[in-house]
């Protein structure tokens, strides 16, 4: 594998890099740079700068990122399958319809992300910021959420049947149509369970604090 580090990198060596196959770029500089289109499957990116870089439609299957930076980064339409982020800054990251099968998104910051209309099959989401990320219709059924923070996302019509939920946040999101039939919601931070709201939860598992703080505005103490 091709190693390249600490330097500005654009498409014309991208493509060239390409030709010869999978390279790892330590401490590059792609900010802003359009690499639209070429296949960059098996990559590895290491502590680069991907600010507005442009990746939509990409080939990056099997890619590993680990601690760069990529505020406002497009991946729109990328096949980012099986890829791995460790430790990324993706704030306000666009990945709207981007192939997301069995990826893995670990101490990430994906704040003010656009996921729209991607494919989550078996995506996993571990000690990650969504605060404010656009994720509607996504799947996490049966899922195993740690420290994820959901605060003020749009989660519509999420699926969260059976999934336990631990030290999360959903404080502020948009829960409308998501289903939470089975789920584990005794250590989420539901932001003060509210009684118009509980239907929402309908089936859920949560806590006596929880339940305490929903029965409080019927004026009912639970001791």
């Amino acid at each position: 594998m091709t190693e390249i580090s600490e330097q500005a990198v654009g498409r014309a060596q991208i493509e060239a890099l390409a030709r010869s196959g999978p390279a790892h770029l330590v401490d590059c500089d792609l900010e802003g740079a359009s690499l639209a289109q070429p296949d960059l499957a098996g990559w590895t990116f290491e502590r680069c700068n991907l600010r507005r870089a442009d990746l939509s439609g990409c080939k990056l299957e099997g890619t590993r990122w680990q601690s760069c930076r990529g505020p406002f980064a497009g991946f729109v339409g990328a096949d980012l399958s099986e890829a791995r982020f460790a430790g990324c800054d993706l704030n306000n990251a666009v990945l709207r319809r981007a192939n997301l099968y069995a990826a893995a998104f670990r101490s990430c910051k994906l704040t003010g992300a656009d996921l729209a209309e991607a494919r989550p099959v078996d995506l996993l989401f571990e000690e990650t910021l969504l605060v404010n990320a656009k994720l509607p219709g996504f799947s996490f059924r049966k899922q195993m959420l740690r420290r994820v923070d959901f605060s003020d996302a749009d989660l519509r019509k999420c699926d969260f049947r059976a999934t336990e939920f631990e030290a999360c946040s959903l404080r502020g999101a948009d829960l409308r149509g998501a289903r939470f039939e089975g789920a584990d919601l005794r250590s989420a931070d539901l932001g003060g369970l509210k009684l118009a709201d509980a239907v929402l939860f309908r089936g859920a598992i949560v806590s006596r604090a929880q339940a305490a703080d929903l029965l409080g505005e019927l004026g009912i103490s639970v001791l």
